[in-house]
């Protein structure tokens, strides 16, 4: 269908298919009437998020900026097939990445030699150790990231207790084999409640109308957990030259560590750019457009310097 954004460009937006080790991965595109081959943007989004939610509020915005964006759902969630369902599979992540990009420079309309990537809260560490490895994107863009790193959470945690974290997971994972079922956990709840996101900000977000898309579900597996803890996204940054990075971070975040942003982006060498915000909590980068808009303006400007 042709939409009006309200900014005066037009945007053509439909909903597509591509397939990624043999799953079937459920995307929505859109494209701006330029009529000449543009470049384009891939996007990836928080843990246990859809299409609909915070990667589509960014991909429409950079879509009436002039860019074609791509936002799908990643296997297991959403409207992608893949099992278990509402599973984090970060190898799965990355292959989707890789994927979505093959599937995306093919297409008629788009410049193959400017595609970038988007990565926001989880995303956002997805896109850096995605990126850090194919040379095919161009330019990057993360916002709000969790930069997940197995020796901070070791050290963090203290090494008994991480190793026993991963102990109980495995637990998990056995028992689910040998019953044949899967185990799950709520993603958010209300305050005190058990949740893989546990506190009031996420469930003011996932678990009110603020969110609401049919393809989200309140569940995770339990073994997500394990994936959370071993995923070594940080190590992007150690990679990602000579592919220009931004950075854009909020300086009050629970969820996603500001000191954790900062070191990831140490290790990274030049090209790069640092953008921190007056935030008040880690999702008023998800949607309130005090911090959104000054966030789509500094990716708007760093892709149309290295696109």
């Amino acid at each position: 269908m042709a939409t009006d954004t309200g900014l005066g460009t037009d945007v053509v937006e439909r909903s597509v298919s591509f397939v990624s080790d043999g799953l079937r991965l459920s995307g929505h595109l859109r494209e701006p009437a330029d009529g000449q081959p543009l470049p384009a943007l891939v996007f990836t989004g928080p843990f246990s998020g859809v299409k609909e939610q915070v990667v589509g509020t960014y991909a429409t915005r950079l879509a009436d900026a002039g860019y074609v964006t791509l936002a799908f759902d990643h296997r297991n969630f959403g409207e992608s097939e893949g099992e278990p369902r509402q599973h984090e599979d970060s190898a799965g992540k990355l292959a989707d990445l890789r994927d979505a990009v093959s599937w995306l420079s093919a297409r008629e309309g788009v410049d193959p030699a400017r595609i970038g990537v988007v990565g926001v809260c989880l995303g956002g560490g997805y896109a850096l150790r995605f990126a850090g490895f194919d040379p095919r994107v161009s330019a990057l863009a993360t916002v709000a990231g969790g930069y997940n790193d197995p020796a901070a959470m070791r050290a963090g945690m203290g090494a008994d207790s991480y190793r026993g974290v991963l102990r109980s997971m495995l637990d998990i994972a056995a028992e689910d084999q040998r019953s044949g079922s899967t185990s799950y956990v709520a993603a958010v709840a209300p305050e005190g409640e058990e949740a893989v996101m546990g506190g009031a900000e996420p469930f003011e977000y996932y678990g009110t109308e603020r969110s609401t898309s049919p393809g989200w579900v309140n569940r995770v597996t339990r073994t997500s957990v394990y994936e959370l803890l071993t995923a070594d996204l940080a190590r992007g940054a150690d990679f990602i030259s000579p592919t220009p990075w931004l950075l854009v971070h909020g300086r009050t975040d629970a969820y996603c560590s500001p000191d954790g942003a900062q070191a990831t982006f140490d290790r990274a060498s030049d090209p790069k750019r640092l953008v921190w915000l007056d935030t008040t909590n880690h999702i008023d980068l998800y949607d309130v457009p005090e911090f959104v808009e000054p966030a789509i303006a500094e990716i708007t400007a760093w892709f149309n310097k290295h696109l």
